[in-house]
């Protein structure tokens, strides 16, 4: 495994909306991986009711590595990821890792994107590499996810097998190629969407096998709209790379 030690930064962003019950415990587990890398964390918070943002505050006066957006109010998933990458265009970082804060996505897996880090320009963690890893998932919403990513791999002629992962390793060159401002999907089409773009725009992408565990605690943020906009959306994407826009 590549030592990060000697270059600058690695920024995973994360966005929040009632985690309170499990960002603790999340960025504990983040810190321990954190002893081998240089890495610092960016929480994005759309005003959470259930106090989110006070304990990341509170754990921001021990640890210097931790930062926070905070939004006055939610605002949706692709907004608050653009509105990290920028931030970590901004200062500078090399790499930004996109995960979710509800413990579905293991830490312990930032070792393999760090494994890819120097050979690849996207490292996607992938539910649907060697064959289906998702540990407690309703039936019907594993179905659905399976077969979304069927279609949305047909639509884009991409070669991934799980093109609506959350979590994935991005480098910061990559995404200067695209104009954040224009990105407006949510959900599962905010991740075709940012890897279609990626990948129309040069990037080597790689797919790495994790096991995705359903939250225990809190709400699924999934809802019919998010679903039905992916089956809408993916389709325009592919027509519009035949277009030339």
């Amino acid at each position: 495994i590549m030592n990060l030690k000697s270059t600058p930064f690695i920024s995973i962003i994360i966005p929040t909306y009632n985690e309170n019950a499990n960002i603790l415990s999340l960025l504990s587990k983040i810190k321990k991986i954190k002893t081998e890398f240089d890495i610092n964390i960016l929480i994005i918070d759309d005003n959470s009711p259930d106090g989110t943002a006070f304990t990341v505050k509170e754990l921001m006066n021990e640890d210097s590595f931790i930062h926070i957006i905070e939004r006055p109010s939610k605002s949706g998933l692709s907004s608050a990821y653009c509105a990290g990458f920028k931030w970590a265009i901004k200062n500078n970082y090399q790499y930004i890792i996109q995960m979710d804060a509800d413990l579905s996505h293991s830490p312990k897996d930032i070792l393999k994107f760090i494994t890819h880090i120097n050979e690849y320009d996207v490292i996607i963690g992938s539910r649907y590499k060697t064959g289906v890893n998702v540990v407690n998932w309703p039936l019907r919403r594993l179905i659905l996810s399976y077969f979304a990513n069927i279609y949305a791999r047909i639509f884009t002629g991409l070669n991934i097998y799980d093109l609506t992962s959350g979590y994935k390793c991005i480098k910061v060159d990559s995404l200067k190629t695209i104009n954040l401002n224009e990105i407006k999907s949510e959900g599962y089409s905010f991740q075709i969407e940012m890897n279609f773009i990626l990948a129309n725009n040069g990037s080597k992408i790689k797919e790495v096998p994790i096991v995705f565990h359903d939250r225990t605690v809190g709400e699924s943020k999934m809802s019919k709209k998010i679903i039905f906009e992916a089956i809408f959306k993916v389709p325009f994407f592919r027509i519009k790379k035949i277009v030339g826009k």
